[in-house]
């Protein structure tokens, strides 16, 4: 495992932010990864799309920041879904029952798209 995890923000048009995640979300990047999309989320992203393409492994603390996460972005008045996910953090998410708490998509313009279509709440 590592202590790295990269967390870039993409602008797009409209109220929604994508946030590519790049590396392991485990018990050392998990808080890190949730401090920084906390931030982006209270910087006015609240509605926040997590491009998870470059995660390599995610642990149970990595799946807590991502509930986390969610939690922050619901007081903010926002969503959070995911896109890219990858095969063995579907399962985990599946097993876990998370799938169904958190929106996710097989790819980030798909994530767009069906947020475009909802209404705006915050």
């Amino acid at each position: 495992m590592t202590d790295d995890i990269e967390l870039t923000l993409t602008a797009t048009p409209g109220p929604a932010a994508v946030a590519t995640v790049t590396g392991e979300i485990d018990l050392h990047t998990a808080p890190g990864l949730r401090m920084r999309a906390l931030e982006l989320i209270g910087q006015g992203h609240h509605h926040l799309i997590l491009d998870l393409s470059g995660v390599g492994y995610c642990d149970s603390a990595g799946l807590s920041a991502l509930i986390g996460i969610w939690h922050g972005a619901q007081e903010a008045g926002g969503s959070l879904a995911m896109a890219a996910v990858p095969g063995r953090l579907m399962r985990m998410l599946t097993l876990t029952g998370v799938d169904s708490l958190l929106p996710h998509y097989p790819t980030t313009a798909d994530a767009l798209s069906a947020h475009q279509g909802a209404p705006d709440v915050a």
